[in-house]
Protein backbone atom coordinates (compact mmCIF):
# COMPACT_ATOMS: atom_id res chain seq x y z
CA UNK A 1 0.00 0.00 0.00
CA UNK A 2 1.07 3.75 -0.92
CA UNK A 3 1.69 5.89 2.08
CA UNK A 4 -1.17 8.10 0.71
CA UNK A 5 -3.43 4.77 0.94
CA UNK A 6 -2.02 4.19 4.77
CA UNK A 7 -2.51 7.84 5.28
CA UNK A 8 -6.26 7.88 4.63
CA UNK A 9 -6.62 4.68 6.48
CA UNK A 10 -5.10 5.68 9.38
CA UNK A 11 -7.23 8.91 9.34
CA UNK A 12 -9.83 7.30 8.70
CA UNK A 13 -9.71 5.45 11.49
CA UNK A 14 -8.57 8.02 13.52
CA UNK A 15 -11.96 9.98 12.42
CA UNK A 16 -13.79 6.82 13.55
CA UNK A 17 -11.98 6.68 17.22
CA UNK A 18 -13.16 10.63 17.61
CA UNK A 19 -16.32 9.74 16.77
CA UNK A 20 -16.72 6.43 19.16
CA UNK A 21 -15.30 9.05 21.81
CA UNK A 22 -17.42 11.99 21.12
CA UNK A 23 -20.37 9.48 21.27
CA UNK A 24 -19.28 7.95 24.80
CA UNK A 25 -18.79 11.53 26.28
CA UNK A 26 -22.70 12.80 24.65
CA UNK A 27 -23.78 9.63 26.08
CA UNK A 28 -21.93 9.86 29.45
CA UNK A 29 -22.77 13.67 29.85
CA UNK A 30 -26.22 12.89 29.21
CA UNK A 31 -27.09 10.18 31.69
CA UNK A 32 -23.93 10.44 34.79
CA UNK A 33 -24.14 14.43 35.06
CA UNK A 34 -26.67 15.64 37.32
CA UNK A 35 -27.55 18.83 34.99
CA UNK A 36 -27.86 16.89 32.12
CA UNK A 37 -29.84 13.98 33.38
CA UNK A 38 -33.64 15.33 33.08
CA UNK A 39 -37.08 13.93 34.26
CA UNK A 40 -38.91 14.38 31.06
CA UNK A 41 -35.77 12.59 29.21
CA UNK A 42 -36.09 9.59 31.47
CA UNK A 43 -40.39 9.24 31.29
CA UNK A 44 -40.10 9.45 27.33
CA UNK A 45 -37.54 6.49 27.12
CA UNK A 46 -39.78 4.24 29.91
CA UNK A 47 -42.61 4.69 27.80
CA UNK A 48 -45.32 4.27 30.60
CA UNK A 49 -48.34 6.34 29.89
CA UNK A 50 -49.29 8.03 32.89
CA UNK A 51 -52.58 9.95 31.88
CA UNK A 52 -54.56 7.24 32.66
CA UNK A 53 -53.63 7.37 36.22
CA UNK A 54 -53.50 10.83 36.85
CA UNK A 55 -56.41 11.39 38.44
CA UNK A 56 -55.76 8.69 40.81
CA UNK A 57 -52.01 10.04 41.89
CA UNK A 58 -53.69 13.94 42.24
CA UNK A 59 -56.01 12.53 44.86
CA UNK A 60 -53.04 10.19 46.90
CA UNK A 61 -50.51 13.22 46.78
CA UNK A 62 -53.22 15.83 48.01
CA UNK A 63 -53.65 13.66 50.82
CA UNK A 64 -49.42 12.54 50.90
CA UNK A 65 -49.25 16.33 51.26
CA UNK A 66 -51.48 16.98 54.14
CA UNK A 67 -49.38 14.44 56.30
CA UNK A 68 -46.93 15.40 59.28
CA UNK A 69 -43.33 15.07 57.54
CA UNK A 70 -40.00 16.28 58.62
CA UNK A 71 -36.74 17.37 56.53
CA UNK A 72 -33.95 14.68 57.52
CA UNK A 73 -30.14 14.74 55.91
CA UNK A 74 -27.03 12.82 56.69
CA UNK A 75 -23.56 13.01 55.28
CA UNK A 76 -22.51 10.78 52.85
CA UNK A 77 -19.22 9.05 52.68
CA UNK A 78 -17.39 10.97 50.72
CA UNK A 79 -18.62 14.46 52.25
CA UNK A 80 -22.21 15.09 50.03
CA UNK A 81 -25.15 16.25 52.49
CA UNK A 82 -28.04 13.57 51.80
CA UNK A 83 -31.93 14.39 51.59
CA UNK A 84 -34.82 12.50 53.19
CA UNK A 85 -38.20 13.52 53.77
CA UNK A 86 -39.60 11.70 57.07
CA UNK A 87 -43.38 10.91 57.55
CA UNK A 88 -44.09 9.39 61.40
CA UNK A 89 -47.35 8.25 60.27
CA UNK A 90 -48.79 6.72 63.44
CA UNK A 91 -45.62 5.99 65.17
CA UNK A 92 -45.23 2.71 65.95
CA UNK A 93 -41.59 0.69 65.62
CA UNK A 94 -42.09 -0.11 61.98
CA UNK A 95 -40.30 2.00 59.24
CA UNK A 96 -39.86 1.84 55.33
CA UNK A 97 -36.66 3.26 53.70
CA UNK A 98 -37.79 4.60 50.22
CA UNK A 99 -35.15 4.80 47.54
CA UNK A 100 -36.67 6.25 43.92
CA UNK A 101 -35.77 5.80 40.12
CA UNK A 102 -33.29 7.59 38.12
CA UNK A 103 -33.42 11.52 37.78
CA UNK A 104 -36.88 11.20 40.01
CA UNK A 105 -36.88 11.91 44.25
CA UNK A 106 -38.61 10.08 47.03
CA UNK A 107 -41.54 12.80 47.37
CA UNK A 108 -42.31 11.82 43.52
CA UNK A 109 -41.77 7.93 43.41
CA UNK A 110 -44.07 7.51 46.39
CA UNK A 111 -47.19 9.06 46.38
CA UNK A 112 -49.36 5.99 45.90
CA UNK A 113 -47.14 3.66 48.26
CA UNK A 114 -47.76 6.20 51.45
CA UNK A 115 -51.06 6.05 50.62
CA UNK A 116 -50.64 2.39 51.43
CA UNK A 117 -47.44 2.26 54.14
CA UNK A 118 -48.68 5.23 56.53
CA UNK A 119 -51.92 4.21 57.31
CA UNK A 120 -50.76 0.75 57.83
CA UNK A 121 -49.07 1.64 60.89
CA UNK A 122 -45.22 2.40 59.21
CA UNK A 123 -43.45 5.14 59.37
CA UNK A 124 -41.53 6.16 55.82
CA UNK A 125 -38.39 7.88 54.97
CA UNK A 126 -38.71 8.72 51.33
CA UNK A 127 -34.82 9.22 50.31
CA UNK A 128 -33.15 11.45 47.86
CA UNK A 129 -30.13 10.02 46.12
CA UNK A 130 -27.20 11.30 45.29
CA UNK A 131 -27.41 13.94 42.65
CA UNK A 132 -31.06 13.66 42.90
CA UNK A 133 -33.68 16.16 45.03
CA UNK A 134 -32.50 18.14 47.57
CA UNK A 135 -29.36 15.76 48.13
CA UNK A 136 -26.03 16.73 47.21
CA UNK A 137 -24.11 15.52 44.26
CA UNK A 138 -22.76 15.79 40.38
CA UNK A 139 -22.53 12.33 39.11
CA UNK A 140 -25.39 9.74 39.47
CA UNK A 141 -24.21 6.68 41.40
CA UNK A 142 -26.90 3.87 39.61
CA UNK A 143 -26.65 1.75 42.62
CA UNK A 144 -22.72 1.41 43.12
CA UNK A 145 -22.42 4.37 45.46
CA UNK A 146 -25.58 4.86 46.58
CA UNK A 147 -25.95 1.35 48.63
CA UNK A 148 -23.06 3.01 50.35
CA UNK A 149 -25.36 5.83 51.52
CA UNK A 150 -28.65 3.35 51.92
CA UNK A 151 -26.38 1.70 54.36
CA UNK A 152 -25.96 5.10 56.63
CA UNK A 153 -29.26 5.70 56.20
CA UNK A 154 -30.14 2.59 57.78
CA UNK A 155 -28.03 3.51 60.77
CA UNK A 156 -29.62 6.71 60.83
CA UNK A 157 -32.42 4.87 61.25
CA UNK A 158 -31.19 2.38 64.21
CA UNK A 159 -29.86 5.67 65.86
CA UNK A 160 -32.81 7.73 65.87
CA UNK A 161 -35.23 5.15 66.89
CA UNK A 162 -33.59 2.29 68.63
CA UNK A 163 -32.07 -1.11 68.18
CA UNK A 164 -35.67 -2.52 68.19
CA UNK A 165 -37.03 -0.70 65.38
CA UNK A 166 -37.72 -2.88 62.59
CA UNK A 167 -36.87 -1.38 59.18
CA UNK A 168 -37.96 -2.30 55.54
CA UNK A 169 -35.91 -1.63 52.44
CA UNK A 170 -38.20 -0.44 49.37
CA UNK A 171 -36.82 0.39 46.22
CA UNK A 172 -38.32 1.45 43.02
CA UNK A 173 -36.15 1.50 39.58
CA UNK A 174 -32.91 2.60 40.25
CA UNK A 175 -33.60 2.74 43.53
CA UNK A 176 -34.57 -1.20 43.46
CA UNK A 177 -30.58 -1.83 42.40
CA UNK A 178 -29.86 0.02 45.10
CA UNK A 179 -31.79 -1.40 47.83
CA UNK A 180 -30.39 -5.35 45.72
CA UNK A 181 -26.93 -3.85 45.98
CA UNK A 182 -27.33 -3.40 49.40
CA UNK A 183 -28.56 -6.65 50.30
CA UNK A 184 -25.26 -7.59 49.84
CA UNK A 185 -23.59 -5.88 52.56
CA UNK A 186 -23.65 -6.95 56.06
CA UNK A 187 -27.19 -5.26 57.23
CA UNK A 188 -27.83 -4.77 60.77
CA UNK A 189 -30.82 -7.19 62.55
CA UNK A 190 -33.16 -4.76 62.25
CA UNK A 191 -33.73 -4.92 58.46
CA UNK A 192 -36.10 -6.88 58.35
CA UNK A 193 -36.65 -7.48 54.48
CA UNK A 194 -36.60 -5.50 51.25
CA UNK A 195 -39.31 -4.79 48.45
CA UNK A 196 -37.62 -4.13 45.02
CA UNK A 197 -39.87 -2.91 41.64
CA UNK A 198 -38.72 -2.61 38.33
CA UNK A 199 -34.63 -3.32 39.47
CA UNK A 200 -31.97 -3.48 36.49
CA UNK A 201 -28.96 -5.79 37.22
CA UNK A 202 -26.61 -3.39 36.58
CA UNK A 203 -25.44 -0.02 35.14
CA UNK A 204 -23.33 -1.32 32.24
CA UNK A 205 -26.25 -4.07 31.10
CA UNK A 206 -29.42 -1.59 31.62
CA UNK A 207 -27.21 1.11 29.42
CA UNK A 208 -26.05 -1.34 26.83
CA UNK A 209 -30.63 -2.65 26.69
CA UNK A 210 -30.95 1.06 26.09
CA UNK A 211 -28.00 1.63 23.35
CA UNK A 212 -29.38 -1.01 21.43
CA UNK A 213 -33.13 -0.88 22.23
CA UNK A 214 -33.81 2.77 21.97
CA UNK A 215 -30.82 4.48 19.74
CA UNK A 216 -30.00 0.95 17.93
CA UNK A 217 -26.39 1.39 18.88
CA UNK A 218 -23.81 -1.28 19.81
CA UNK A 219 -22.59 -1.92 23.00
CA UNK A 220 -18.98 -1.59 22.54
CA UNK A 221 -16.89 0.31 22.01
CA UNK A 222 -19.18 3.16 23.34
CA UNK A 223 -19.87 1.62 27.16
CA UNK A 224 -16.01 0.82 27.31
CA UNK A 225 -15.08 4.57 26.87
CA UNK A 226 -18.21 5.95 28.88
CA UNK A 227 -16.69 3.34 31.64
CA UNK A 228 -13.42 4.84 31.57
CA UNK A 229 -14.69 8.56 31.96
CA UNK A 230 -17.07 7.03 34.64
CA UNK A 231 -14.70 5.46 36.64
CA UNK A 232 -12.66 8.81 36.17
CA UNK A 233 -14.91 11.30 36.90
CA UNK A 234 -17.47 9.67 39.41
CA UNK A 235 -15.47 7.20 41.23
CA UNK A 236 -17.27 4.28 39.81
CA UNK A 237 -17.46 1.56 37.05
CA UNK A 238 -20.45 0.62 35.11
CA UNK A 239 -19.84 -3.08 35.80
CA UNK A 240 -18.07 -2.48 39.59
CA UNK A 241 -21.85 -3.86 41.31
CA UNK A 242 -24.47 -6.25 40.02
CA UNK A 243 -27.78 -6.74 41.39
CA UNK A 244 -27.55 -10.42 40.38
CA UNK A 245 -24.50 -10.77 41.95
CA UNK A 246 -24.58 -9.11 45.50
CA UNK A 247 -28.67 -11.09 46.06
CA UNK A 248 -25.96 -13.94 46.13
CA UNK A 249 -25.22 -12.83 49.78
CA UNK A 250 -28.69 -11.76 50.40
CA UNK A 251 -29.46 -12.95 54.01
CA UNK A 252 -32.93 -11.04 54.33
CA UNK A 253 -36.06 -12.00 52.64
CA UNK A 254 -36.89 -10.14 49.37
CA UNK A 255 -39.53 -9.91 47.09
CA UNK A 256 -39.30 -8.76 43.44
CA UNK A 257 -41.94 -7.15 41.28
CA UNK A 258 -42.12 -6.42 37.87
CA UNK A 259 -44.27 -5.31 35.29
CA UNK A 260 -43.48 -7.82 31.94
CA UNK A 261 -44.38 -5.21 29.26
CA UNK A 262 -41.48 -2.58 30.64
CA UNK A 263 -39.31 -1.45 27.50
CA UNK A 264 -36.90 0.81 29.60
CA UNK A 265 -35.85 -2.08 32.36
CA UNK A 266 -36.44 -5.84 30.75
CA UNK A 267 -38.55 -8.44 32.67
CA UNK A 268 -35.67 -10.91 32.58
CA UNK A 269 -33.56 -8.61 34.56
CA UNK A 270 -35.61 -9.45 37.46
CA UNK A 271 -36.08 -13.46 36.99
CA UNK A 272 -32.11 -13.20 36.55
CA UNK A 273 -31.77 -11.70 40.11
CA UNK A 274 -34.65 -13.77 41.05
CA UNK A 275 -32.75 -16.83 40.39
CA UNK A 276 -29.64 -15.82 42.35
CA UNK A 277 -31.13 -14.49 45.04
CA UNK A 278 -29.94 -16.78 48.18
CA UNK A 279 -32.59 -15.23 50.40
CA UNK A 280 -36.27 -16.40 51.02
CA UNK A 281 -37.75 -14.58 48.16
CA UNK A 282 -40.83 -14.08 46.20
CA UNK A 283 -41.66 -12.16 43.04
CA UNK A 284 -45.08 -10.62 41.54
CA UNK A 285 -45.01 -10.30 37.77
CA UNK A 286 -47.83 -7.82 36.59
CA UNK A 287 -49.23 -8.70 33.03
CA UNK A 288 -49.37 -5.72 30.72
CA UNK A 289 -47.43 -3.55 33.55
CA UNK A 290 -44.76 -1.20 32.10
CA UNK A 291 -41.88 0.52 33.39
CA UNK A 292 -43.31 0.76 37.54
CA UNK A 293 -46.28 0.97 36.63
CA UNK A 294 -47.41 -2.35 38.23
CA UNK A 295 -48.68 -0.78 41.66
CA UNK A 296 -51.22 1.47 39.73
CA UNK A 297 -52.18 -0.97 36.89
CA UNK A 298 -53.01 -3.52 39.54
CA UNK A 299 -53.07 -1.81 42.67
CA UNK A 300 -55.28 -4.18 44.98
CA UNK A 301 -52.94 -7.51 43.52
CA UNK A 302 -49.97 -4.91 44.59
CA UNK A 303 -51.34 -4.37 48.23
CA UNK A 304 -52.72 -7.87 48.38
CA UNK A 305 -48.92 -9.53 47.72
CA UNK A 306 -46.90 -6.73 49.37
CA UNK A 307 -49.10 -7.16 52.28
CA UNK A 308 -48.40 -11.22 52.46
CA UNK A 309 -44.46 -10.32 52.37
CA UNK A 310 -44.37 -7.93 54.89
CA UNK A 311 -46.56 -10.22 57.27
CA UNK A 312 -45.39 -13.21 56.78
CA UNK A 313 -41.23 -11.09 56.74
CA UNK A 314 -40.65 -14.27 53.81
CA UNK A 315 -41.08 -16.63 56.01
CA UNK A 316 -43.72 -18.89 53.40
CA UNK A 317 -42.45 -20.73 50.95
CA UNK A 318 -40.81 -19.42 48.17
CA UNK A 319 -43.34 -18.59 45.30
CA UNK A 320 -43.40 -17.10 41.76
CA UNK A 321 -47.30 -15.11 41.71
CA UNK A 322 -48.02 -14.06 37.86
CA UNK A 323 -51.04 -12.18 37.28
CA UNK A 324 -52.06 -13.64 33.80
CA UNK A 325 -54.12 -11.60 31.01
CA UNK A 326 -57.47 -13.44 32.27
CA UNK A 327 -56.86 -11.73 36.02
CA UNK A 328 -56.73 -15.19 37.31
CA UNK A 329 -53.48 -15.49 39.65
CA UNK A 330 -51.49 -18.17 40.08
CA UNK A 331 -48.31 -19.08 42.11
CA UNK A 332 -45.46 -22.09 41.36
CA UNK A 333 -43.33 -23.40 43.94
CA UNK A 334 -39.73 -22.58 42.89
CA UNK A 335 -36.05 -22.90 44.62
CA UNK A 336 -33.84 -25.39 46.26
CA UNK A 337 -36.30 -28.49 47.52
CA UNK A 338 -39.55 -27.44 46.12
CA UNK A 339 -41.64 -29.64 43.31
CA UNK A 340 -41.91 -27.25 40.87
CA UNK A 341 -46.01 -27.88 40.97
CA UNK A 342 -48.36 -25.16 40.51
CA UNK A 343 -50.39 -24.19 43.47
CA UNK A 344 -53.71 -21.77 43.88
CA UNK A 345 -52.67 -18.27 45.28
Amino acid sequence: MSMNGWSLLLGAGAAAAAGEYGIASYFFRRTMLRQKATTKRTMDMAGTNWDLYMSKLKKMKEWMLKQEREDVYITSGDGLKLHGTYFPGQGGKKLVLCFHGYTSKGMSDYIGLSNYYLPRGYQMLLVDERAHGDSEGTYIGFGCLDREDAFLWIKYVEERFGSDCEIWLHGTSMGASTVLMTSGLKLPLQVKGIVSDCAFTSAWDVFEHVLKDQYHLPAYPILKISDSMCRKKAGYGLRQLSASEEVKKAKVPILFIHGDADTFVPCRMCYEIYENCASKKNMLIIHGAGHVEAFYKEQALYEQKLTEFLETAGEAEESVIREGSTGDAEASVTGEGSTGDAVPV
